[in-house]
């Protein structure tokens, strides 16, 4: 199973985990991740545009120090998936997708006819940040997601998405379920917890494989066995199961 996503951080939280997982479930993935910090659609587009090389190539989890554009990346493999995200701070904004979303879907259907297209669904800053409260201007997490929630759907219908990743619903609820912190920063995904859900919500929403009993525990930092249980109950509840 080979997966590009078109991404920036939150991508490369989601990947940090996804092959060592996938490996640790018998499960061959290849993971590549085009990272440039808080790219929105509209500089990917731009990106696009340009053929411009500014993207930093990351294998399975890890930098490489290859840079290459979109279309590098597209051409570079027979891709199974191809996945597309909002920058997080305009994911609740939707005259910020389009046409972007739609242009980028289309460019990914010329290089790569064959692949599925995914929207990862990003997620909602931590409570009390000054990100959420003064930048994004809510009150709560839920209020941020609820909305990016609605433009992300919007988004998936409007290119007609094979699936929406969705991550953002996964995190609120492992934060609203008692993981102290799924974040790092306030917006990164924790390197513990975070990203373990995260990895685990794409392999289980790409394979559809039980994660029930997953005993990956290869992390940047220590998960607690109360955070697993969390972590992979919010996963069966946002996947169904």
């Amino acid at each position: 199973m080979k997966i590009l996503s078109i991404g920036n951080s939150f991508s490369q939280d989601a990947h940090r985990y996804l092959h060592d997982i996938a490996k640790h479930d018998g499960v061959a993935l290849k993971a590549v991740n085009l990272y440039i910090g808080g790219c929105s659609l509209r500089s990917h587009y731009l990106n696009m545009l340009d053929d411009n090389a500014a993207y930093d190539f990351e294998f399975n989890g890890e930098k490489t120090g290859i840079k290459v554009s979109i279309r590098q990346a597209l051409v570079s493999d027979d891709w199974d998936y191809v996945t597309l995200q909002q920058a997080s701070h305009y994911s609740d904004q939707y005259q910020t997708y389009s046409p972007y979303v739609e242009a980028l879907a289309a460019y990914v259907r010329k290089y790569c006819p064959h692949a599925k297209i995914l929207i990862h669904q990003t997620w909602a800053y931590e409570k009390d940040s000054k990100r959420l409260l003064e930048k994004m201007g809510y009150r709560t997490p839920e209020e941020m997601f609820a909305r990016a929630q609605e433009c992300y759907e919007r988004a998936a219908k409007a290119i007609e998405a094979d699936a929406i990743i969705p991550c953002g619903k996964a995190m609120l609820l492992a934060s609203q379920s008692g993981i102290e912190k799924v974040h790092r920063d306030t917006y990164h995904a924790s390197r513990g917890a975070g990203r373990y859900l995260l990895a685990l919500c794409w392999f289980k929403t790409l394979t559809g494989k039980d994660v029930s009993n997953n005993t990956f525990d290869e992390f940047d930092e220590p998960v607690t066995e109360q955070e697993r249980a969390t972590v992979i109950n919010a996963i069966n509840a946002v996947t169904g199961g």
